[in-house]
Order: C-alpha cells, then structure tokens, then sequence
C-alpha cells in the first residue's frame, strides 16, 4: 500500500498553477520575440507604397525615389536592399514596381533559437507625368 502522503491530492492545484504560469511566460517571451518581425513587414510595406508613389508623382526613378528612400529609412530604422523594374524617366501610364528585400533574424532566448527570416515588400504604380 501507499503511504497516506502519496496517496493524497491536496497539493495537486499548486503543481497545477506552476505549470500554467510556466506555459503562460513562455508563451509571452515567444510572442516577444515574434511581434516586431510583424511590425518591420508593416513598416516595410509602407516603404515600399511610399516609393512607388513618389516615383509615379516624379515621373521617374533617380534622385527623388533615393532622397525619399533614404528619409523612409531614417524614420522606420530599416534598412532594406531597393530593387526597381524600371529606372530613369518614366513615360505616363507606364508601370514601375518597387521590390524591397530585408532579412530579419528571430532570436529566440538568446541564441537557442535563433533564424533568420527573409522579409520582401513590393509595390507597383503608373507614371502620372508627360515625358516630351
């Protein structure tokens, strides 16, 4: 038989609350961890808007599209690689897109856990400028 201090389920709530606690932080420091790779893809799209709109307004890709880049990534902190499809004036209603690639690592607790998580943003416009 079993002695009467294992046999008995007083304590069981106690192992029970350390075990949620447990889960529960790990799930936060994950949750950590993760949200700002969510914020840099936020921040990234937003890049890559703003550069195809300036380079629809401007008409073209060259000094105007890397003065703004250059202002977006000051603002956000980013600092991904620029890809243009087309450079140089733009004729209206011509299409230009703008591919923006950034790699981003996760470091989960430390370095266990840690990879780097390819991010890419893209953005199309027209040209809305006359090129005689």
């Amino acid at each position: 038989m079993l002695p009467q201090a294992i046999r008995s389920r007083r304590g069981e709530g106690y192992v029970d609350v350390v075990v949620i606690v447990l889960v529960t932080m790990l799930c936060i420091g994950l949750a950590i961890k993760v949200f700002p790779v969510f914020m840099a893809q936020q921040k990234l799209n937003t890049i890559a808007s703003e550069l195809a709109r300036e380079a629809e307004i401007s008409g073209r890709v060259g000094p105007e599209t890397s003065q703004r880049a250059i202002a977006l990534q000051e603002q956000t902190g980013l600092h991904p690689s620029i890809a243009w499809s087309k450079t140089g004036s733009i004729q209206i209603d011509q299409e230009v897109m703008v591919t923006l690639h950034m790699t981003v690592n996760i470091g989960l607790f430390g370095n266990f856990g840690s990879f780097p998580i390819e991010l890419t943003a893209t953005a199309t416009g027209k040209s809305e400028v006359y090129w005689k």
